[in-house]
Parts: structure tokens; C-alpha cells; sequence
């Protein structure tokens, strides 16, 4: 199954500058995997705590939208993934 995740907020810097990523997981997929495939596969920085904790956990500070909706409304790390849906990982946090 492919769709599209998109990075935005400097978390970009993590995944060699890519905003735009094409990922392609095996059905069923959930949040929680596509989270886990990203800091294991993906991410080219080994600071794996700047996205993730335990593994497939979103660290707080980190806007994940699915469709242009707020996770929360969808079912967070549960959700499971259609093909096509397009995901955004938004940091909110800024240094000062």
C-alpha cells in the first residue's frame, strides 16, 4: 500500500531535508507501524527521540495530521492507514 507523508517544521532536517516522503507498508498498517517504519528506515538522523518514544509513540510537540485532521479525532497510533491518505508530522517546537 502506498501514500504520502509529509514533513514539516524542521522535522525534515531528520529525514535528509525530504519534506515529502512516498511510503509503502504492508496492509493492514497502522499510525503506530508507519511510525515505527519511519524512525527505523527512514529517519537519517540517529536521534530517534527528536520523533519517536518507545518505538512508535509520537513525542509531545509533534502535530501528526491524517487528511488534514488531527489524529486524536481518528484514533492516534491506531488509525489504520488507507491507501492514498496523505500524512503530515508537524513539529511545534521552536528553539528560543
Amino acid at each position: 500500500m502506498m501514500f504520502t507523508v509529509e514533513l514539516s517544521g524542521g522535522l525534515e532536517l531528520h529525514f535528509g531535508g525530504k519534506r515529502v516522503i512516498q511510503v509503502e507498508l504492508d496492509e493492514p498498517a497502522t499510525i503506530a507501524d508507519l511510525v515505527k517504519h519511519l524512525s527505523n528506515n527512514v529517519m537519517t538522523d540517529r536521534r530517534k527521540e527528536m520523533l519517536v518514544l518507545d518505538d512508535y509513540e509520537v513525542r509531545p510537540g509533534i502535530l501528526v495530521l491524517i487528511n488534514d485532521t488531527d489524529w486524536e479525532l481518528e484514533g492516534k497510533q491506531d488509525y489504520q492507514i488507507q491507501p492514498g491518505d496523505e500524512i503530515m508530522f508537524a513539529s511545534t517546537l521552536h528553539g528560543g
